[in-house]
């Protein structure tokens, strides 16, 4: 199984995490932010992966980007060598009126580029930057490269739910195993 437990600890936040990549999407996620909450879960549904996320923190900001640090070095950890898996996975996903793509290669190299248009300051309790942050937060700790793409949208939430979404399942994509592959790499490593 590929599995990590991460605790990591600041005078800014206090988050433990526990994740299981080969896992059935369940989840236990406790933030204090119900909407960030909400697209985690939604993340852990869709990825498939069991994610049991306990974190307090004193600001907003330093919550949501030391939570995305946590998840990526939980990921890092879990993800172990990368033998085997597809590496990069593509998913496009509709929320009603929103349809987003998230296409990503988890290849060692960090490089996140987001085409996404809000209409708000804020998603209910967070603003849609942070959201973003927190995506770039997992991707630098992985590393992974990480393109995410509106094509339609009028409503930030479906908007911001297709994007986990899609991420979740573009994961899912890059993380499940392909036998007939030993390592997805013409140079021998990732």
């Amino acid at each position: 199984m590929r599995e990590s437990k991460i605790e990591r600890k600041t005078k800014e936040t206090n988050i433990k995490i526990k994740l299981n990549i080969d896992g059935q999407g369940k989840y236990k996620i406790s933030t204090s932010k119900k909407f960030f909450d909400h697209m985690l879960e939604t993340f852990s549904r869709y990825s498939l992966f069991d994610i049991e996320i306990k974190a307090e923190g004193d600001l907003t900001h330093h919550l949501v980007e030391d939570i995305g640090i946590a998840m990526g070095m939980a990921f890092s950890e879990a993800i172990g060598d990368k033998k085997g898996i597809n590496r990069v996975g593509t998913a496009t996903v509709p929320m009603d009126d929103s349809l987003v793509m998230t296409s990503l290669d988890i290849g060692g190299r960090h490089y996140t580029k987001f085409d996404l248009n809000f209409k708000f300051d804020k998603i209910e309790e967070v603003s849609p930057d942070l959201f973003l942050h927190f995506l770039d937060s997992f991707a630098q700790k992985v590393p992974l490269n990480l393109f995410i793409k509106e094509f339609y949208g009028d409503d930030d939430h479906h908007k911001m739910e297709a994007v986990f979404k899609s991420f979740g399942k573009a994961l899912l994509m890059a993380t499940s195993f392909n036998d007939r592959i030993d390592l997805l790499s013409t140079k021998g490593v990732i």
